[in-house]
């Protein structure tokens, strides 16, 4: 597996070979020493499977847990469009996102840090997105930003208007949350 820094620190792209026949395909989608080589300890505490139909958006969403939460994700069918804000205080990019084109198949993956906000979103008929937690969910620690603060400037790629969860629409701007000091600090 090789991993590839993008603009935001932490964050990694993560390609993976993929080896296909006429039976379909086969791909190792994390592997922890992989990690370790580039001293990232990340430890699944919990798994979980996001399906998702064409113009749904999720998130941003990110935790305030005291122990942090990376995320290692990745696209089992369909396919999305992934896209991480880096809403560290103190963060050399506060403010500024990255996205990744993510399809079942073609072998790509994205490890978040913990500290940045995540979402995506579905352009094609349908999507799964699976991911791994390296701390489970804690509900009350568990917060979002509105996916269409314009602040932000995230081009979602979807056509009419989004389809959001009650929560995600009715979500606050990253700048309330900076003011309402509702932000993770940045550990560099």
């Amino acid at each position: 597996m090789n991993l590839v820094e993008l603009a935001l620190p932490g964050v990694f792209r993560l390609e993976s070979p993929v080896w296909g026949d006429d039976r379909g395909f086969f791909r190792e989608w994390f592997k922890g020493l992989d990690f370790e080589s580039l001293g990232l300890n990340f430890v699944a505490a919990q798994a979980n499977l996001s399906y998702s139909q064409s113009n749904v958006v999720r998130g941003l969403h990110y935790s305030m847990a005291p122990e942090g939460q990376a995320k290692v994700v990745t696209c089992v069918g369909g396919s999305l469009l992934d896209v991480i804000v880096d809403i560290r205080i103190g963060s050399p990019t506060f403010g500024q996102h990255v996205s990744v084109a993510l399809e079942a198949g073609d072998g790509v993956g994205v490890y978040l840090p913990a500290g940045v906000a995540h979402g995506f979103c579905v352009s094609a008929p349908n999507a799964t997105l699976a991911y791994l937690l390296s701390s489970p969910f804690n509900a009350p620690m568990e917060l979002e930003i509105h996916p269409m603060d314009p602040a932000l400037g995230i081009t979602w790629p979807i056509e009419g208007e989004p389809l959001l969860s009650p929560k995600d629409a009715a979500a606050p701007t990253l700048a309330f949350r900076q003011d309402a000091g509702d932000l993770p600090l940045f550990v560099g």
